[in-house]
């Protein structure tokens, strides 16, 4: 049985934990080793996490089978009417049972909730991910492209991808 809740601090060690299997699994062909490692530092470090859930304001939201975590997604928002879904990320064993697209419409559920009023929902996902096409088929569109540094040397060749909510 799939469920999901507001990750806290306290769920770091379970984020960090699916972020070191998801993410380098996600990217492994699309970017060097030397900026997966860069990357992982800069955004799953557990300070990173910790300013990004205690002080940047990102809602962390925890996707589990039987209690066990298997994903999560975190999304900031950004303006009035703006909200960017930072992360999205299962485990790739539990790839292809529906539990990426339950979390997206959990994300989007929480975010009418707390926004009652129509807002825009962005995504960054690289050029070269194939999860564009799990995007477009939940119904985001491409809104604009973009090479954006990150620091170290390295950027994130991403679309943008929008969705009214």
């Amino acid at each position: 049985m799939i469920t999901f809740r507001k990750a806290t601090a306290q769920d770091i060690p379970d984020i960090r934990h699916i972020a070191e299997i998801a993410f380098p699994a996600t990217y492994c062909d699309i970017i060097s080793p030397e900026q997966l490692k860069y990357m992982m530092e800069w955004m799953y470090s557990e300070d990173s996490l910790h300013d990004q859930i205690n002080k940047q304001g990102h809602v962390f939201l925890l996707a589990e089978i039987n209690g066990n975590p298997c994903g999560y997604a975190s999304i900031e928002q950004q303006g009035a009417d703006l909200f960017h879904l930072q992360k999205i990320y299962i485990l790739p064993e539990f790839h292809g049972r529906g539990i990426g697209r339950s979390l997206f419409e959990h994300v989007t559920d929480y975010i009418r909730k707390t926004h009652p009023t129509p807002c825009l929902m962005e995504l960054n996902v690289n050029r070269h991910n194939r999860a564009v096409s799990f995007y477009e088929h939940l119904g985001m569109r491409r809104l604009r492209s973009g090479d954006f540094p990150i620091g170290g040397g390295y950027f994130m060749n991403d679309y943008i991808m929008g969705m009214e909510l």
